[in-house]
């Protein structure tokens, strides 16, 4: 399961669920407002690793990963 936090003001949290969407990658949005784990958005989780920021090349190595 991969999971994006984001805010319904986030910039780069739109541009990285857009990018995932061109990618075909299914992911699940949560609102990270009110969340006092998160402070900073976007954040994507895949499998047990968290990705602060949208790190393309992060964000690419855990899809990876999690396909193996």
């Amino acid at each position: 399961m991969i999971k994006v936090y984001s805010t319904e003001t986030c910039p780069y949290c739109h541009a990285l669920m857009d990018w995932l969407d061109d990618m075909g990658v299914d992911y699940k949005e949560v609102d990270a407002t009110g969340n006092p784990d998160i402070k900073t958005v976007p954040v994507t989780e895949i499998g047990d690793q968290k990705i602060v920021g949208f790190d393309r090349p992060a964000i690419k190595k855990a899809l990876k990963n999690l396909a193996k």
